[in-house]
């Protein structure tokens, strides 16, 4: 993309910011945010919501699972019994998605995932214990070696396809901002 997706434009705010903004509802607890690459950049580009606490992940470059690390260990600081995991370059992740997987969550899934279409999205919620399934997971694997390792613990929760609008190109990005209904 040429530089940090954090800082990339969804109407007037950043991804970044409105994830926080999203993210900053009823039944989370707390709303961290990991930067990686370019964090000096990102922190006085972008206007983070009051209350969100900053991490900064200075391993960003051994990959994102580094980054699920350093979001972990500010949860256990905040001693959180489960965390959503949600990538900033998925930017249209509906309340009601939030909501389903923290349901999910409360209602004793160890781990929760938004589905649409047959596909997983985002974001995903893991209860305290699967924290050290994460932290063992292998870097080239990340997440989703814990997904795949025990099938059996995740919970699919019927969402709509704003789980699983990922940009990761130029062309992701005018196709998010072109015609059409969902589009900004």
């Amino acid at each position: 993309m040429g530089g940090p997706k954090a800082l990339l434009r969804l109407g007037d705010s950043t991804f970044l910011a409105s994830a926080c903004r999203r993210f900053g509802r009823p039944g989370v607890g707390a709303v961290v945010a990991v930067l990686g690459a370019e964090a000096s950049r990102v922190r006085e580009r972008v206007a983070i919501p009051q209350g969100v606490r900053v991490v900064v992940n200075d391993r960003w470059r051994e990959g994102m699972l580094t980054s699920v690390w350093a979001g972990l260990d500010a949860a256990e600081a905040l001693s959180a019994d489960a965390v959503l995991l949600h990538p900033v370059d998925n930017p249209l992740v509906e309340p009601a998605t939030i909501d389903a997987v923290l349901a999910a969550l409360a209602g004793g899934a160890t781990i929760a995932v938004p589905s649409h279409g047959g596909r997983r999205g985002h974001p995903a919620g893991f209860a305290r214990g699967v924290f050290p399934a994460l932290r063992a997971a292998p870097l080239d694997g990340g997440a989703r070696a814990v997904l795949a390792a025990r099938p059996e613990r995740v919970v699919h929760v019927p969402a709509g396809p704003d789980c699983l609008v990922d940009v990761d190109t130029p062309a992701d990005l005018a196709a998010l901002r072109g015609p059409g209904p969902g589009r900004i």
